[in-house]
């Protein structure tokens, strides 16, 4: 049903791929990202549209992120690059459409501005009910529920807080006008604007949801569940701090939380947080960070793309992609080279150094790509990372072996000195 209702969407979007790229012309008439008349006309002669369905095909490929428009110029969003191989990719697009429903739909202009914000914030309540009725419900017993939620709505605002208060003032007349307002049609907008995203049928009366729009709100619920039962209480806590409280945390307790973390923030923010967390100096919060990135899907796909030129984040942006793309993560290191994968080595050493236990560190070495501790320590002196002083003393103070101890030893030292 999402591949259906946004076919219209993913056409025009393939289409603005060659066809708005620099040095054509036509795009953003108005910096917003609508279509020029000129554009929508050559578009409409190619697919063979309407001018008209090409605009409204058109905003929703922007609205479900099937295409980015950055001036006047469009790309593909990953979601479209994506579209043929990954249904959650899909199902993505029409969430984000259908989050978007009062943006896609519009009200009339002559309706209160105050109001109509109320009946958006209420419809949520008066979704889950439609999904728990699972099946046709009446317009006026919506009607009596969305007037009960927007006088809740309006009763919470007006809450007076703990100590000191201003001398009261008497009523505003917008506040009045907002009061005023019938809801019997901002009602009706908002049904009928939700069936055009394909969340429910309207018609005679009754509205139903559909199982795509079943779906979504049942998603909805859970992820508000989800984020209200943070296992380890991170939910509050910036990406580090949240990784941190993870880091004790045994790997499915941990997935967990970063589901319960990712719940409670759009995930856009929550993966640049992420990525800049990764970024740090400390390699543990690297490795974690780009476990929750796992845990985000194919969102976070463009961000981890733009840092696989970067040194500290490329070996592991690289196996995240290698995964991604449906790669056994038994096998996904054969993607990087052995200088990469050498420095992912010293990498996470320095992590199990910093936060774990000795005998983790001298199981770490059976991890390394080199078939022998000499052919490893010649590696690990040729790849600079910042931390292979500090890793290597940390290994020959835990391993077991006098012989093998003095052989790291002399090749922290000649790291140290930059000598052979």
């Amino acid at each position: 049903m999402a591949r259906s209702g946004l076919a219209g969407a993913a056409r025009v979007a393939r289409w603005a791929d060659p066809s708005l790229r620099p040095g054509h012309d036509g795009g953003s008439s108005d910096g917003r990202g609508a279509l020029s008349d000129a554009t929508a006309e050559r578009a409409a002669s190619e697919l063979g549209l309407s001018p008209d369905q090409v605009r409204h095909d058109w905003d929703t490929a922007r609205l479900a992120g099937l295409v980015e428009v950055h001036g006047d110029i469009a790309r593909p969003g990953w979601r479209l690059r994506a579209w043929n191989r990954d249904d959650s990719a899909v199902l993505r697009g029409w969430v984000a459409l259908f989050d978007a429903w009062s943006i896609a739909h519009p009200e009339e202009a002559d309706h209160e501005p105050a109001a109509v914000a109320e009946v958006v914030s209420a419809m949520p309540q008066v979704l889950s009910f439609l999904q728990l009725s699972a099946g046709p419900v009446p317009m006026e017993q919506l009607l009596d529920l969305l007037e009960q939620r927007v006088t809740e709505l309006r009763t919470e605002r007006c809450e007076i807080p703990y100590g000191p208060q201003p001398e009261p003032v008497s009523q505003q007349p917008e506040a009045t006008s907002v009061e005023d307002t019938p809801l019997a049609p901002l009602l009706d907008w908002a049904l009928h604007a939700l069936a055009s995203v394909g969340a429910l049928t309207y018609g005679d009366g009754h509205a139903t949801l559909t199982p795509l729009g079943s779906w979504a709100v049942w998603v909805k619920l859970e992820q508000i569940c989800v984020a209200a039962q943070s296992p380890a209480g991170n939910i509050e806590q910036n990406a580090e701090d949240m990784l941190r409280g993870c880091s004790q945390l045994r790997p499915n307790a941990a997935r967990a939380e970063y589901r319960a973390w990712l719940a409670a923030r759009p995930v856009g923010s929550a993966v640049a947080e992420l990525v800049v967390a990764a970024r740090g100096e400390d390699a543990l919060l690297r490795g974690l960070a780009f476990e929750a990135l796992r845990v985000v899907g194919g969102a976070a796909e463009p961000e981890v793309r733009a840092v696989t030129e970067k040194t500290p984040l490329r070996p592991y942006a690289l196996l995240w992609l290698a995964e991604h793309d449906g790669i056994d993560p038994e096998d996904a290191y054969e993607v990087l080279t052995r200088e990469e994968a050498t420095w992912m080595w010293v990498d996470t050493a320095a992590a199990v150094a910093d936060h774990g236990e000795a005998p983790l560190l001298v199981r770490h070495l059976e991890s390394a790509v080199q078939p022998t501790i000499p052919a490893l320590l010649d590696e690990v002196r040729a790849v600079g990372h910042p931390r292979t002083v500090q890793v290597l003393v940390a290994l020959a103070a835990a391993h077991p072996d006098p012989a093998l101890a003095k052989a790291v030893r002399r090749a922290a030292f000649q790291v140290h000195t930059g000598g052979n």
